[in-house]
C-alpha cells in the first residue's frame, strides 16, 4: 500500500509540474495563432534542409517551452507551413535550447560546466540532423494524424494538379473536379478555427478559447502519461539501475531508460540528474540530460496527437541511437 501512496504522490508531483508548462505552451502557440505572422517569420528562415533545421532549433531560444508545451508550439509552426526540417529541430531543441533550462542546468552543474554545454551542444546536433533527416519527407501529411492533416491541407493546400484524381470532390465523372474531398462541414468547421479576427480584444478571446481546445486535447494525454510514468519510476528495481551506474555502456543504457522513463520536465531535470552524479559516469547523466527532454513517456503520448505512429517511432529511434552513440563517447574520451 505504501507504493501505491509513493506513485500517486509522484503522479500529482509530475503532474502539477508539468501543467504550467503545458499551459504556457498552448498560450503561446495561441498568441502565435492570433498575434505573429508565422508566415513572414518562416520566410526569412533559410530554405536549406540543414540550416532550417538549424534555425528551427534555435528558434526555442524565443519561444521557451518545455518538453510539454513545445507540441502545440510546433503543430502551430506545421499548419503555418514550416518546412519539416524547421518544424523538427524545434520540436527536439526547444525543451532545452532555451535560457531557463539552460540556466537551471548551470545551477545545477556549475561544479561541471562540461554537462552545461555538452547538454546544449549535443540537443542542437540531435535536433538538427533529426530534422535534416525528415526534411526528405517534403509533405508532412502522410505522417500526421488525420485532423492536422486536414487543417494543413486548407492552410496550404497541394497544388490541384498534384491531388489524385479519386480525392476530388465534385463532378469529378464530367471531368470539373477541383477540391480535396473533404466535407464542406469539416472545411467550415476548420476555416473558422483558423480564422484570425482583427482587433485585441477579439484576438484575445480567440487565443484564450485556443488555449482551452489544446488544453482539453493534450491535457488527458498528459494525465495518462504521468500516471504510467509515476507507476513505472514506484514499481521499477531502482536498485537495479544504480548497480548499472558506472559501467561506460550499461550506465548509459540505464539513464537512457530512466530518462524516458520518469518523464521530468526539463526545467527541473537537472537537479534530478544531479542525485546520481555521485554514482553514474558523465556520459549516463548526459543521456538522461538529452533524450528525456526529446522523448519521454509524457511527450510520446503527446507527439501522438499530431503525428502518426510511425513518425513517432522513427523519431524515438533516431534520437535514441544518436543520444547513444554520442554520450557512450563522452564515456570513452572524458572519463
Amino acid at each position: 500500500m505504501t507504493r501505491f501512496y509513493n506513485a500517486f504522490t509522484l503522479f500529482l508531483s509530475l503532474l502539477v509540474e508539468a501543467l504550467p508548462f503545458l499551459l504556457l505552451g498552448v498560450f503561446l502557440s495561441s498568441l502565435l495563432l492570433c498575434f505573429t505572422n508565422e508566415k513572414a517569420l518562416l520566410r526569412i528562415l533559410p530554405k536549406n534542409p540543414l540550416g532550417g533545421a538549424l534555425a528551427g532549433s534555435l528558434v526555442g531560444f524565443l519561444f521557451p517551452a518545455c518538453e510539454c508545451g513545445n507540441v502545440p508550439v510546433t503543430r502551430r509552426l506545421i499548419l503555418q507551413g514550416a518546412p519539416p526540417a524547421v518544424a523538427m529541430g524545434f520540436l527536439l531543441a526547444a525543451p532545452v535550447i532555451n535560457p531557463i533550462v539552460i540556466w537551471s542546468t548551470w545551477v545545477a552543474f556549475r561544479d561541471q560546466p562540461e554537462i552545461v554545454v555538452l547538454r546544449v551542444l549535443f540537443t542542437m546536433i540531435i535536433a538538427t540532423l533529426v530534422g535534416w533527416v525528415f526534411s526528405a519527407q517534403k509533405d508532412l501529411r502522410p505522417i500526421l494524424q488525420r485532423r492536422t492533416a486536414d487543417l494543413l491541407e486548407l492552410t496550404c493546400p497541394r497544388p490541384t494538379n498534384d491531388q489524385p484524381a479519386l480525392l476530388q470532390r465534385g463532378t469529378f465523372f464530367l471531368g470539373q473536379g477541383s477540391q480535396p474531398a473533404a466535407s464542406i462541414a469539416l472545411e467550415s468547421a476548420i476555416a473558422s478555427e483558423l480564422a484570425v479576427p482583427a482587433g485585441l480584444w477579439p484576438k484575445l478571446s480567440l487565443a484564450l478559447d485556443n488555449t482551452l481546445q489544446e488544453l482539453r486535447d493534450l491535457g488527458g494525454v498528459l494525465i495518462l502519461g504521468s500516471a504510467v510514468a509515476a507507476l513505472i519510476q514506484t514499481f521499477a528495481p531502482r536498485e537495479l539501475i544504480l548497480s548499472l551506474g558506472q559501467g561506460p555502456v550499461t550506465s548509459v543504457i540505464a539513464m537512457l531508460v530512466l530518462g524516458t522513463v520518469v518523464s521530468i520536465c526539463s526545467t527541473v531535470d537537472a537537479f534530478f540528474a544531479l542525485a546520481f552524479a555521485s554514482v553514474f559516469t558523465s556520459g549516463a547523466l548526459l543521456a538522461f540530460l538529452v533524450l528525456g527532454p526529446m522523448v519521454d513517456l509524457k511527450g510520446i503520448g503527446m507527439l501522438l496527437t499530431v503525428f502518426r505512429p510511425r513518425a513517432v517511432i522513427y523519431l524515438f529511434g533516431l534520437t535514441t541511437v544518436m543520444t547513444f552513440l554520442l554520450c557512450l563517447a563522452v564515456n570513452f574520451y572524458l572519463n
